[in-house]
């Protein structure tokens, strides 16, 4: 899957902010869900008109979001 296909970002719709495409959902939204608990059916319950796949398609995003960040470790 590509996540490119259910994700974008456009700076009139939520200041720029992912979102899923044709919503106004940010990413950061349903990550925070998922996280707290949040399982995808009651996402579907929650936002009927988005997909199970786009739901996915937000972890991949955030995925490869952590993947691309350089981190610099301290010395102690």
């Amino acid at each position: 899957m590509n996540w490119r296909d259910y994700i974008t970002s456009d700076p009139t719709i939520m200041f720029g902010k992912p979102v899923i495409k044709g919503t106004r959902v940010p990413v950061d939204l349903v990550l925070e869900k998922l996280g707290n608990g949040e399982t995808i059916p009651q996402l579907l319950a929650s936002y009927p008109r988005v997909r199970e796949e786009a739901f996915y398609a937000c972890l991949l995003f955030a995925s490869e979001t952590v993947k691309n960040e350089v981190v610099y470790a301290q010395a102690g």
